[in-house]
């Protein structure tokens, strides 16, 4: 049975042990956190011309929307200073720097009542993490970047923890995603017609029992890759905006411990995604092989945002240290 822990005093270790048992935690409110929701807002203010973010949508047409928020989202993820703020997550939560790997972050907008459910708005159905080739060492950190209810938050659905569901997540090539859909989300307006893991359970479990849970802006809500979650209906008139980004310790994979594998089967892994914490070197080539054994040339297994884009970020940081 799935037990929320709030603030547990277990230790890294002892908190990777629950959540790989189904547990979910939540943590209130840290400073290193509470840096990573203000950088965030930062760039949405700035990126939607000072509107209010969570309103926006309210006095635009969708397609503005989607021309306002997609080059935002790009530039969160890949900026050196995100990267920066993620580790100084890590450290104040006492994960080992030498030992933790980070994937690039994502940044999600939920808007209201269906006015963009696909693409940069992509609405998550019901699903595991693990179907997209994550690893059951995968642990998911979920931060709100404004006050959130439980009319915009997330659902977990703990009874089907140690249950297989029928899903299509053997059709699904993680490297062919990354070769042709990943890149593709601000083209997803009206309807998102890329490839993606789904319940194929017929009918599907619609009114599967759920928890809902709320965290503080600053704080966030931890639980595994094999936790089957879903966005929920945001019903609240604001876009819910949000940070979730993914943690692995390496010891973990090693050892082969982790979340029990229900009914995932894709193809290829997320492994290479994921770069150390302590000096930001790439997940070794070997671990990556033990979970996939194709020999995948690297620019076709890891998802490669524009060079320029990359440049562009890396000069704007530099002026931003220099200024600081």
């Amino acid at each position: 049975m799935t037990a929320i822990h709030y603030d547990a005093r277990c230790g890294d270790e002892g908190r990777r042990a629950q959540i790989y048992a189904g547990d979910v935690h939540v943590i209130s409110a840290r400073p290193a956190m509470h840096a990573l929701a203000d950088w965030a807002r930062e760039l949405l203010v700035k990126g939607f011309g000072d509107e209010d973010p969570e309103t926006l949508q309210h006095r635009v047409p969708v397609e503005r929307f989607v021309e306002l928020f997609a080059p935002i989202k790009p530039r969160f993820i890949h900026h050196p200073r995100t990267w920066e703020l993620l580790c100084a997550v890590v450290r104040e939560m006492g994960l080992d720097p030498r030992e933790t790997y980070l994937d690039v972050p994502r940044l999600r907008g939920v808007t209201s009542h269906g006015y963009l459910t696909s693409g940069v708005g992509y609405a998550f159905p019901m699903h595991r993490d693990t179907w997209w080739a994550a690893p059951m060492q995968q642990i998911n950190w979920w931060l709100p970047i404004f006050d959130i209810e439980s009319a915009n938050t997330m659902a977990f659905h703990p009874a089907w923890w140690n249950r297989a569901i029928e899903n299509s997540s053997g059709e699904f090539d993680y490297y062919e995603y990354n070769r042709v859909a990943r890149g593709a989300a601000a083209k997803q307006v009206k309807q998102d017609t890329r490839p993606q893991p789904r319940i194929t359970l017929d009918p599907p479990p619609v009114d599967t029992p759920s928890v809902k849970l709320v965290a503080p802006v600053g704080g966030a809500i931890l639980f595994s890759g094999q936790q089957l979650h879903s966005t929920v209906p945001n019903e609240s008139g604001r876009t819910r905006f949000s940070i979730d980004f993914r943690t692995i310790n390496i010891a973990d994979v090693r050892a082969g411990r982790g979340a029990p594998n229900m009914d995932s089967a894709p193809a290829g892994t997320s492994l290479r995604d994921f770069r150390r914490v302590s000096d930001k070197a790439r997940m070794p080539e070997k671990i990556a092989l033990s979970v996939d054994p194709r020999r995948i040339p690297f620019k076709e297994a890891v998802f490669q945002p524009p060079a320029s884009l990359l440049a562009e970020l890396a000069a704007e940081n530099a002026e931003r240290t220099v200024a600081a």
